[in-house]
């Protein structure tokens, strides 16, 4: 706990930093539209290499594109994030390296200043189905569309400074968990033979679109829940990083970082114990991409 504690504060203080200097008067009103598309590809090919090694080939597509509205009286912000990656090693067939839909649109009317009287409302899951292989490629479901999804509305206060950052603190939360395949229930924390979840807390979300200097574009989106009814301590945390480094016109390079705790899904350790566990994703990839301002 202590190391997960340590690595949230260094991969959160520069970001805040970051949001801190993008603290300036938004005066701008009207549309504004940003997006992000890439397409990565890898191949490793050996013929007759006396070296050894195994063929490879790697595809991954990720899409970031935001829609917010300004107006005296209110803000409505938009946001979606879709990626979905396939690699192939050797004999082995195309296997899922990553899969996302996540989703958010918030509303806000202007209370003082920066701060605005908001709802926020969330969505995230996958494309298709996803597995787990052993030593024997032997595969074993664990995930698909809707299993799991998460919905989270919230109502509370979205401070908004600028269009590189906000910040939303919602006190009054409900988010529901979607198994549709009740043989992973209780992988996802619904109770065995369920497909919904309901809890009750708050959840604090922060976004930061921003170009920390030129050709290189940063997108970070941080999510934390408390369940108030069951282990309010336990905070699920959700921080997602990602980098876009435009290397001319169309190619670029990508890094994508995320860094998940949820106290209710159960990750076996090596002794076989089912327990909740930091999980970590990286991504880097070299491929075309479009921006769009």
């Amino acid at each position: 706990m202590k190391k997960f504690i340590f690595l949230f504060i260094v991969l959160v203080s520069p970001l805040l930093i970051l949001a801190q200097e993008t603290e300036k008067t938004d005066s701008t009103l009207g549309w504004n539209y940003t997006g992000v598309g890439t397409l990565s590809f890898s191949q490793v090919a050996f013929t007759n290499w006396a070296a050894g090694g195994e063929n490879s080939l790697a595809l991954n597509g990720l899409a970031i594109a935001g829609a917010d509205l300004k107006t005296k009286a209110y803000i409505w912000e938009n946001d979606i994030i879709l990626n979905y990656g396939m690699q192939k090693q050797g004999e082995q067939e195309f296997r899922k390296s990553t899969d996302k839909i996540e989703f958010s649109t918030k509303f806000g009317y202007h209370a003082v200043k920066n701060w605005y009287y908001s709802g926020l409302l969330g969505f995230k899951t996958q494309f298709s189905k996803g597995y787990e292989y052993n030593d024997n490629a032997e595969k074993t479901l664990v995930s698909d569309l809707m299993s799991p999804g998460y919905l989270n509305i919230a109502i509370g206060m979205n401070y908004k400074p600028s269009k590189e950052f906000t910040l939303f603190v919602g006190p009054i939360s409900g988010r529901t968990t979607f198994v549709s395949d009740t043989i992973l229930s209780v992988k996802y924390g619904v109770e065995a033979h369920e497909t919904i979840r309901n809890e009750f807390g708050g959840i604090i979300k922060a976004s930061l679109k921003k170009d920390v200097m030129k050709n290189v574009n940063l997108t970070s989106q941080l999510s934390m829940f408390s369940n108030y009814v069951e282990n309010p301590q336990n905070i699920d945390v959700d921080l997602q990083v990602i980098i876009t480094m435009k290397v001319n016109k169309y190619l670029s390079a990508n890094l994508h970082f995320q860094f998940l705790y949820d106290d209710d899904i159960m990750i076996a350790d090596e002794n076989g114990y089912n327990r909740p566990a930091l999980q970590v994703k990286e991504l880097f990839g070299l491929g075309i991409t479009y921006k769009l301002k």
